[in-house]
């Protein structure tokens, strides 16, 4: 689905009417069109394993025990359950850095795809969770989950630039990024989560980052950007940001190594999508991290 809309524009979504700001740039329109137009079976698939749709990567260790013998007609499937296994991993240690959430609180999720990590948000905390994402079909996608699972009233997804988004200023208890601000100014981004958190409010990101310590983004980080159309950040720049913007780091976790185990059994499933190596081999050598930091607004 295109949409073509001015700031004051209504968009129809399955028979819904809903607000629908313009992308702020023409590239943004480009990535909703991306995302729209999205299918890819890597998300879907796994997603199909227990209804928990993401659009990140994994952590941890392969349980090998789980996977069982690669000549079992049964191993694909099992493979399967197993990245996704891993990808709900990830989003339970980003929520794990969330702090002390209340049923009351609200909780907002940037770039929120088809709804994983928002589910999973509600049904830990039993709070109210917003996503915003500039594709109509995800937001589409996840609303429809959330009401076949009966949390609609808590969990809602709308179109929408993460850059400026409709929300009361100090509104959420807690708000995150999850693999989705290689799409944006850093900046920009940081300053609506900083206009959006609460004093006291955590904000966390778990994303891929280029390493200064390399000295420019590697041939294997331009590769990940041609494919994903985005723009990978480097560890200093989102540091730096946060503190232009009163966030405040607590932690800071490199969880390269953990994401590898990930990779390296994607790039044997018949998931691939052509970027495995690009992924395997930075984190190997360095030039591309993958991190969790996690900020207090002050």
């Amino acid at each position: 689905m295109e949409l073509s809309v001015t700031s004051t524009d209504f968009a129809t979504v399955n028979g819904t009417s809903a607000f629908v700001p313009a992308p702020a740039s023409p590239y943004q329109g480009d990535i909703a069109r991306y995302w729209d137009q999205e299918g890819r079976p890597v998300n879907l698939r796994l997603g199909d394993v227990d209804g928990l749709y993401h659009h990140h990567y994994g952590i941890g260790d392969v349980d090998h025990a789980a996977l069982g013998d690669d000549r079992d007609s049964e191993y694909e499937k099992r493979l399967i359950a197993e990245l996704h296994r891993l990808e709900s991993a990830q989003a339970e240690v980003l929520l794990d850095h969330l702090g002390s959430i209340g049923r009351h609180d609200t909780l907002v999720d940037a770039g929120c795809g088809r709804g994983g990590s928002m589910v999973m948000a509600h049904q830990r905390f039993g709070c109210n969770v917003e996503g915003v994402t500039l594709s109509a079909k995800q937001a589409d996608f996840a609303n429809r989950r959330a009401h076949e699972l009966g949390i609609e009233d808590h969990v809602h997804a709308r179109v929408c630039n993460m850059l400026d988004t409709p929300f009361d200023t100090g509104q959420a208890a807690a708000s995150w990024n999850n693999e989705s601000s290689m799409y944006v100014d850093l900046h920009d981004l940081f300053a609506e989560h900083s206009r959006v958190l609460g004093v006291g409010g955590r904000y966390v990101t778990i994303t891929g980052c280029w390493n200064p310590r390399y000295g420019q983004p590697s041939k294997w980080v331009s590769q990940i950007n041609a494919h994903f159309e985005c723009n990978i950040h480097s560890r200093r720049e989102y540091l730096r940001a946060m503190a232009d913007n009163r966030l405040v780091p607590q932690a800071v976790v490199d969880l390269t190594a953990a994401t590898l185990p990930y990779w390296e059994l994607r790039a044997t499933s018949s998931l691939v999508t052509g970027i495995e190596e690009a992924f395997i081999n930075s984190y190997k050598d360095g030039s591309f991290q993958y991190l969790l930091i996690a900020a207090d607004r002050v």
